[in-house]
């Protein structure tokens, strides 16, 4: 694995700065939420172009990184169809530019019927299921003309919220253009955490393939609800991950979440312990860099 972080986990910062930040920690590459993540750049809403992509791939190619996702998170079952469509408008344009960006991948989660993204019990049925799934494939048909990927994210509370509904997702829209980031945190509740090895499992099984992209963080149950912590902190099954990891996806992008700069360093340390040197664990190192 290629170990990696959510740029404004370190801040929104001149990106010059941010990068020297996270490559300071051992990282090789980031999510890249530009308007989260890049101090004075506080919308995104027509402002991209070829000459900002390029300047922020130059600032963090100098210190070693690259993108590993551009995060352009959007409500693909708004109700509202007008505000869906502005969401789909501002996801194109990162696609468009995504290859100037050095990246290969925009990625999403689905979202929710109600558009403040809190749980709406309607989420689990069919009509919400086939609003992000025209949502998607007009991505998706986007993504292909501009030579990129969709990434999209399961989250339990959402539209997309257990693997066989990511799978079904994946058959429907019918594109390899159309890839996953997997967080395995985020297919979890109080309801189910329980069951997270075979939950893992059985996400390698119904769409390992499309896996581009892994999420790394932990979680505790507290008044009855998970809550995301660091990785290394709580109770997630690392060692059945990371295995599969090593088994089905070498060298995959792991972009660790629930950090700042004074956790990050001991998040890599745990992670990077699954993959000793002799088990060939150079793939959990980072760039040429270090």
């Amino acid at each position: 694995m290629r170990l990696g972080v959510r740029a404004h986990d370190f801040g929104k910062l001149p990106v010059d700065e941010l990068a020297g930040r996270i490559a300071a920690k051992g990282f090789c590459c980031v999510q890249l939420a530009p308007p989260k993540a890049i101090a004075g750049f506080d919308t995104d809403a027509g402002r991209l172009s070829p000459g900002f992509a390029c300047h922020v791939k130059e600032a963090l190619q100098r210190q070693g990184l690259e993108i590993a996702v551009l995060g352009c998170y959007i409500n693909l079952a708004d109700p509202d169809a007008e505000a869906r469509k502005c969401q789909l408008m501002r996801f194109k344009e990162y696609l468009r530019y995504a290859r100037d960006f050095g990246c290969s991948i925009v990625g999403t989660e689905t979202g929710s019927l109600n558009a403040d993204y809190s749980f709406h019990p309607g989420n689990r049925g069919e009509a919400a299921f086939q609003t992000v799934l025209a949502s998607v494939r007009e991505l998706v048909e986007e993504a292909r003309r501009c030579g990129v990927l969709v990434g999209i994210e399961g989250v339990e509370r959402y539209v997309i919220s257990d693997p066989p509904r990511i799978r079904r997702l994946l058959d429907d829209v019918g594109s390899t253009d159309l890839q996953i980031i997997f967080d395995p945190v985020n297919l979890l509740s109080a309801e189910n955490y329980l069951r997270q090895d075979a939950i893992v499992r059985e996400s390698f099984e119904l769409f390992g393939d499309r896996i581009a992209i892994v999420h790394a963080k932990d979680f505790v149950v507290e008044s009855g609800a998970i809550k995301s912590v660091p990785s290394g902190r709580g109770l997630l099954n690392h060692g059945l991950l990371m295995d599969l990891i090593r088994t089905r996806k070498p060298f995959i992008n792991v972009i660790m979440e629930d950090t700042n700069p004074a956790t990050a360093e001991e998040g890599v340390r745990f992670l990077k312990g699954f993959f000793p040197p002799e088990a060939g664990a150079g793939e959990a190192g980072s760039s040429s860099r270090h």
